[in-house]
Formats: C-alpha cells, structure tokens, sequence
C-alpha cells in the first residue's frame, strides 16, 4: 500500500460541483482582485473568528510581516518567538529589521510561557505566538505577560484555523491574527493566500492600505505599500471550504484519536493537548529518539512522512548573523531530531490509517 503525507484532490472530490460553480461565478464576473468575492470572504471569515475586521492577503507570510510593520516595529526592536517555529514566522520579523528573541517550547510543542519573562528587554516590541500544528497555545498567562508590559501579540495562526483556547478561538488574544490559507491548511485555497483579523478598526486600515500599494484610493499612496492582494479566485473557493471546516476539523480528530488509541509502539512519544487548549490536528506529530531509522522503514513501506522542521530557525543558515550556536536551545533541537509527522488528511481512509499505525507498532 502507496500512502502519501497529504493528499489534496479527495477534498476537491468532496465538494466538487461547489468549488467548481464557485470558480465559474469569478471567471464570468469579469473582475478578479479586490471585488465582491474577497468582500464577502473577509465579512465571513471575521465572522467565522469572532472578530470586526479581516483583511484578505496574499499569503500568511505577508500577514505576519504586515502586522509587524504596521505596528511600527522595527531596526534594533525585539520580538519574542518560539524558536521550534516554522521560519516563516522569524521572517515575519527579520523582514522589518527587526531582532527574533528565541524562547523554548513546552511539552505540547508551542512557547513555554514560564520563558517569556526571562526574554523581555527594554527593546521587546511584541510577543509573536505559533499555534504549532494545530494546537492553541497557553494564552491566559501570555496575555497576562503582555499587558503587565504593555506588549502586542501577534498570533501565527497558520496552523490553528478553529482551534480555541478555553473556548475562544486562536487569532483573537491578540491585536492581530495572521492566517495562512496554502494549500495543505486545514482551510486551504488552490494557491497562495493568506488574511489578518483584528478588533482595531486603524489596525485593520492600516493593512488595506500596505496591501495595495500603500493606497485606499487608486493613484493616491499614503504610506510605502506593497502588492499582497487575495485574489477574487482564491476568495471564492475559501468561501466554499470555510462552510465545511467544521466538519473537515472534525474528521481530522477522529483520524487523531484513532492514532492515539491504535500506536502502541513503547518507542513513540504521541502527541498531547492541554487541558484547556484544542487540536485540530494540521499534522500528527510524533516523536521518536529513532526517528531517521523509523522513518526510513515507513518509507520502505509505501508511507510518507514528514518532517516539521528538522533545522530550527536560529540554526538556519541565513540567521547566521544573529550568533547562535547548536546547543543554546536544547529542547527545540532535541524536537528537530525527534519529530516525524504522520500522514492525515481529508478523505483518509480507516484502512490507509490502519496500515500506518500496524507500521510503526511492528517497528523496533
């Protein structure tokens, strides 16, 4: 059996005649970039979160470094980050000159809150939070942390499309929740695209205006903007998802859970949710202190793996210049060795799952 980390097409399958009716309204609408689709995206999604204000992007990576700039950071500020992250979530950051200052996870994979006040300097602008693959991260104590000193949050939602903490949902703690919509997101498009949600309407205004070349009106440029517009295509088919990401959400628990109850292997460390927190599982992400043996045999075995991320960012060869060595972030390094993503994804079968899990139980 041929088992890919991620299969994209079943979900197309799904809801087939919906996206295709929905890409046919653009195409014969004859207006593709900032029109009534990205409207009515940007009303529904914020709605979706619970939040007043969406603004539609080009990518989560465009989101991130938008919410910096906007809030003015920049050359010699800091921001903390968990250092475990995607490097997207640094480049948010280094992309406005600013410094990323590292601080460890916790058991469940995000920033260990315990760590941030260690990390806060005069120079400290704002707290950058990743709900790592899927989960919301302890928010309650973050929040806590910044107001005491008077700090934004930042939110990298680009894994967490409807995960909540203690019943509210991620992008929502902080001034700005920056979504990714890629392809293989739990609300994913068929090509790049991204958005911000907010509560601060000058926030939210701020944004249109980077988004589109630094103008509300056409010719008129207020500030120095760029091109990071969500195109009409992409808005529509996100319309469509975004009516079944509950149960796309769902069905990615129920993969979960089947994991959780089926590897039985002593050499797997499974994955844990906080009390208080929600998954709704991106990526199944195990760890195992044999990961490159385990995944070589998976692979022997028609199962494709992944690994999120095997170099952390402040071991990146571009971040040379920030001067830091291996073993300064011993937990993050140990979860670059150990981690090893399984496959699940929309339209997984209980047979395909079950021949990954008798897999990794007959391994060892």
């Amino acid at each position: 059996m041929q088992i890919k980390c991620n299969v994209l097409d079943r979900q197309f399958q799904m809801y087939q005649s919906e996206y295709e009716e929905a890409a046919l309204r653009v195409l014969r609408s004859g207006w593709y970039v900032l029109g009534n689709e990205v409207r009515q995206f940007e009303e529904e999604f914020a709605r979706f979160t619970g939040r007043k204000y969406c603004v539609g992007l080009n990518s989560g990576l465009d989101a991130l470094i938008l919410s910096v700039r906007a809030l003015g950071i920049c050359k010699g500020d800091e921001v903390i980050v968990q250092a475990n992250t995607y490097i997207a979530t640094v480049l948010g950051i280094t992309e406005n000159d600013a410094v990323p200052v590292f601080v460890e996870p916790d058991e469940y994979y995000n920033i260990n809150a315990d760590r941030i006040e260690h990390a806060i300097t005069n120079r400290t602008k704002a707290i950058m939070v990743t709900h790592l693959y899927g989960q919301a991260s302890n928010m309650a104590p973050i929040v806590e942390i910044a107001q005491k000193h008077q700090l934004k949050i930042i939110e990298d939602c680009a894994q967490s499309h409807g995960a909540c903490f203690e019943g509210k949902i991620t992008g929502t703690f902080g001034i700005s929740g920056c979504f990714s919509f890629y392809p293989t997101k739990n609300l994913g498009a068929f090509g790049d695209a991204g958005a911000i949600v907010t509560d601060d309407e000058a926030f939210a205004d701020q944004i249109r205006m980077m988004r589109n070349y630094g103008s509300q009106i056409k010719y008129h440029n207020e500030i120095e903007g760029v091109n990071s517009r969500l195109d009409e295509m992409q808005a529509a088919l996100l319309r469509v998802k975004l009516t079944h990401l509950q149960e796309l959400n769902d069905e990615r628990k129920i993969l979960a859970k089947r994991y959780r109850e089926g590897i039985n292997n002593p050499e797997i460390i499974l994955p844990e949710v906080r009390d208080g927190a929600e998954s709704i599982y991106h990526q199944y992400v195990i760890r195992c202190a044999k990961r490159d043996a385990l995944q070589k045999k998976l692979e022997q075995s028609g199962i494709q793996t992944q690994i999120h991320y095997p170099i952390p960012p402040h071991l990146a060869k571009c971040y040379t210049y920030l001067g830091h060595k291996k073993g300064e972030y011993p937990i993050t390094e140990t979860y670059a060795d150990e981690v090893l993503s399984l496959p699940i994804y929309t339209g997984m079968t209980f047979a395909e799952q079950d021949y990954v899990i008798e897999q990794i139980n007959a391994w060892g």
